[in-house]
């Protein structure tokens, strides 16, 4: 069980989480994780990475320093990530997922990495 394991399970334990990943910052490469069949682990990791750094450098353009949370809303879905010490905590839920609670679990699971 890699050191991650922690960490991931209790990201997938809320309601609605489809998938949890650590994810490199710098390149989108999956460290760790697990995923409900269908979802395309590695394509997905890489474009939330790229996601998360281009939301970082906007942060930064606008004076508001560096991106500790980021979460895109779509019609059927959502993905949430937190990001430390170049590594993103990511998670693929549902629309009913609760959010709140979701984002608390990942940036403490990123403070934790």
């Amino acid at each position: 069980m890699s050191s991650f394991m922690p960490i991931i399970s209790a990201v997938t334990r809320h309601r609605g989480v489809t998938a949890c990943l650590v994810v490199s910052e710098e390149d989108g490469i999956v460290v760790d994780g697990t995923a409900q069949i269908g979802v395309n682990t590695n394509a997905f990791a890489a474009l939330t990475a790229s996601l998360y750094r281009k939301a970082g450098r906007a942060g930064e353009s606008a004076g508001f320093g560096g991106v500790s949370f980021f979460e895109l809303e779509a019609e059927q879905g959502r993905v949430l990530a937190a990001g430390k010490g170049g590594l993103l905590l990511v998670a693929v839920a549902e629309p009913r997922v609760n959010v709140g609670l979701l984002r608390v679990e990942l940036l403490r699971g990123a403070e934790a990495m």
